[in-house]
């Protein structure tokens, strides 16, 4: 397969906000063993890649500084030693960082067949989402049919796959947000909507649970959520942070109440796990999430695609914070 030598990628030039996304010319990578060149038909946009374009994501050495973390393409080479994909497979993969590029090298355990009958748009939406969701509910949160979950930010790429998936899973959900429509929209999802504005989850939890709580809290605020959180939580429940949008500091932790509900408190970052954590999530999400995505339910949500070019674009809505599903980039045709 004839392959260019050169391609369009978007760099960060430096730390700042959107307007620091600008094209640039580099050289097409090349697949090492073990890896796969994917070229790219769309990308993801998230949250990480935000935060790392505003230098408060610090890479670890080795790391891509290409952002990126999630795309859709086609194999166009092979490195040695990978078996599982051949020429021309349509695939989408859970990248190491290069995703807002023409051509992006990912680990071949990291990729995943697109699901028959799935578009390219849809397929860039779920490796970053479905992987979060899936190590961090289900997997830290351990949430089962007949649970109660609480997601923060139910609107997100993030929420709406969590809502999804609870709904198809058998678990009740709740989920806040900050506006009517994004309350309509969460309802459309079978999730009781909480608007964060006007209302208190933690009552309102309480009145819809019989002072119960919820099983499972997935957060992306951090410390200004934090005791509302455990307030929320039942016996022997499980909080766990996804990210810090309102302070990664919790101040006056009232330690008590963690252990009066043996509370479970944890996180992750899904991109500083190892490659082989990687590989059991995607091995995860095809054996229990690919015949799901494949009859088509739980399909990702997609609020607004952009091309390629226009990344400073996305990062402007998605900050904004008027998005409903998730933000794509359009790479190629």
């Amino acid at each position: 397969m004839t392959l260019p030598h050169t391609m369009t990628l978007i760099e960060i030039t430096e730390p700042g906000g959107p307007d620091v996304l600008q094209p640039h010319q580099a050289p097409v990578p090349v697949a090492e063993a073990g890896e796969i060149l994917i070229r790219v038909h769309a990308a993801g946009v998230n949250r990480p890649d935000a935060l790392q374009r505003a230098g408060k994501y610090p890479l670890k050495p080795g790391m891509n500084p290409i952002p990126g973390l999630e795309v859709a393409g086609e194999v166009v080479a092979i490195g040695a030693g990978v078996s599982e994909f051949a020429l021309g497979d349509k695939v989408c993969a859970l990248t190491n960082g290069g995703g807002y590029a023409q051509y992006c090298v990912v680990p071949a355990s990291q990729a995943l067949p697109i699901p028959e009958g799935m578009d390219w748009l849809q397929a860039a939406a779920i490796p970053e989402t479905y992987f979060t969701v899936w190590a961090n509910l289900f997997g830290l949160g351990g949430a089962r049919q007949g649970q109660r979950v609480l997601i923060h930010g139910g609107t997100s790429g993030i929420g709406t796959t969590a809502l999804m998936l609870c709904r198809e899973l058998g678990i009740e959900a709740f989920a806040t947000a900050g506006s009517e429509e994004k309350c309509a929209a969460i309802r459309e999802l079978g999730a009781e909507a909480i608007n964060y504005r006007d209302q208190d989850f933690v009552q309102i939890i309480a009145e819809k649970t019989a002072g119960q709580g919820v099983n499972v809290i997935l957060d992306i605020m951090g410390g200004s959520y934090f005791n509302n959180n455990v307030a929320a939580l039942a016996l022997d429940g499980r909080l766990v942070m996804l990210g810090f949008l309102g302070g990664a500091h919790a101040r006056d932790v009232d330690l008590r109440a963690i252990m009066a509900k043996r509370a479970v408190v944890t996180g992750s970052l899904l991109r500083s796990r190892t490659g082989e954590e990687k590989a059991a999530i995607a091995r995860q999400l095809r054996e229990h999430l690919w015949p799901v995505l494949t009859a088509g339910r739980c399909l990702p949500m997609i609020d607004q695609v952009y091309p390629l070019t226009d990344a400073a674009q996305a990062h402007a809505r998605m900050e904004a914070g008027e998005h409903i599903g998730k933000i794509v980039l359009r790479v190629g045709t």
